[in-house]
């Protein structure tokens, strides 16, 4: 009986078709990415200090440097020469240009201090919603707040797209027949046919899943969790999926908060995006899905926990350790989607991806308090949780099957044994190539025979 693939192979498997399709998908995904990495630039934080009436004027008056300005008039060093001011009145005529505070202070004790009530001066050009709206210090887990608003979005319509999308993807050819609509299924296959310049087979009416099925399957978030190997998938490729956000959000997010030059580092460690889609492209077909997966999030995790260690003095290096960290989790965030599709049966293939992702904005959700957060206790704890998601995520990569070279599952039963059914497969491909090789021999033994009669 005609299957899915058998049609494929006939109207074109990546034709005019698939490549507009292909196009479509990739135009959105340039529309998804300044929202998604945009908080770099637009929620960058400058140096800044609380502005003090009075000290403007006074620093002309004495003829001040900007770094005299600072060591006489602004608390610290530390965070307190961000957040917090002298309680002076700077207008106040005793002030001398000379260390102006000692003749203010009292037996030595500390000048008091308090919060900035007249604002903040931004010591580097440029605007962003932290300098137009003052977003520091009490106010700085705003910023957090906005990134996670925008992942939450995410979160939220993600939950009914998927569902939807296995009622009204255009719909899939595979999902019509499992919903047993195989009419709408021919037409598609027949409009796929057109589109790549193609004629349809002639038996297309005869179109079916490779195992049929008797009753119409409908997706149910249960049939996620129902089998033990379908529940091992959904669990491993959920946690796939947050530490892919974590890992690769919070890599720009510490980038762009620990680097020297913002606009610089943020092109170098973007440009690595592009070796990643190739090295995708020449491994995926030789060593498979599973290895390269394992492998991207182990050098993911291994780079953030070299970041660690290297010193501040160094930025160049960081940068590139930093290069490497993301273009493995560029790797993982790429090759992650189609791993989610190819274990899941088509019937539940929407669903499952759409349950397993939105671990993705989950963990978007929480990375800028991860991130920001951790980093004023110290600058290297996001770093150590990367690595710690990472290197566990290599591990538990190694758990799933391979699906290089098997046919997408149609059924949950066909997803249950998965593993099992790639095997057979490998050893139907051994049997062949042993067989072509006895048939040569058998006939080279032949053609000796007759030359030999022959003579």
């Amino acid at each position: 009986m005609l299957t899915v693939d058998d049609v494929l192979k006939q109207v074109g498997e990546f034709g005019w078709f698939q490549k507009q399709t292909f196009l479509i998908l990739c135009l959105l995904s340039a529309a998804f990415a300044p929202i998604y990495v945009g908080i770099v630039f637009l929620a960058f934080t400058p140096d800044h200090r609380c502005r003090s009436p009075g000290v403007a004027e006074l620093s002309r008056r004495c003829g001040w440097s900007l770094a005299e300005e600072l060591n006489y008039t602004v608390p610290g060093p530390g965070p307190e020469s961000q957040c917090l001011r002298y309680e002076v009145d700077w207008n106040q005529s005793t002030l001398g240009c000379l260390d102006p505070l000692a003749s203010l202070a009292t037996n030595g004790s500390p000048l008091p201090l308090g919060p900035c009530e007249q604002g903040w001066v931004y010591d580097t050009p440029g605007s962003s919603i932290v300098t137009e709206f003052n977003l520091v210090c009490d106010d700085s887990w705003k910023v957090d707040l906005f990134q996670s608003c925008v992942n939450l979005g995410f979160f939220l319509g993600s939950l009914g797209v998927g569902y939807i999308a296995d009622r009204f993807v255009p719909e899939s050819p595979r999902w019509l027949l499992s919903q047993k609509r195989n009419t709408e299924a021919i037409k598609i296959m027949d409009h796929i046919a057109q589109k790549n310049g193609k004629l349809p087979p002639a038996d297309l009416k005869m179109l079916s899943l490779e195992e049929d099925v008797t009753e119409k399957l409908s997706p149910s978030f249960t049939d996620l969790f129902r089998t033990p190997n379908l529940r091992k998938y959904t669990f491993i490729l959920m946690y796939l999926w947050f530490t892919s956000s974590v890992v690769y959000q919070g890599l720009i997010m510490h980038v762009g908060a620990t680097g020297g030059n913002l606009y610089l580092d943020f092109l170098y460690s973007a440009l690595v995006e592009f070796p990643a889609g190739f090295i995708i492209l020449v491994t995926i077909d030789r060593f498979g899905r599973r290895y390269p997966l394992a492998t991207s999030n182990l050098a993911a995790g291994l780079a953030c926990f070299l970041m660690i260690f290297i010193p501040h003095d160094l930025p160049w290096l960081n940068i590139m350790v930093a290069c490497v960290g993301r273009m493995g989790i560029t790797i993982v965030f790429q090759m992650v989607c189609l791993v989610n599709a190819e274990l899941f049966p088509t019937f539940i293939r929407n669903l499952g991806m759409m349950v397993c992702s939105s671990l993705c904005d989950l963990g978007g959700v929480l990375t800028p308090f991860l991130v920001f957060r951790l980093m004023e206790v110290w600058q290297g704890s996001p770093l150590i949780l990367f690595a710690a998601l990472g290197l566990v995520a290599g591990g538990m990569t190694l758990l799933l099957p391979e699906t290089k070279g098997v046919t997408l599952p149609e059924t949950i039963e066909d997803a249950e044994n998965l593993q099992r059914k790639a095997k057979p497969k490998e050893n139907k491909i051994y049997l062949q190539v042993q067989t072509s090789e006895l048939n040569t021999q058998a006939a080279e033994r032949d053609a000796s025979q007759g030359i030999a009669q022959q003579k």
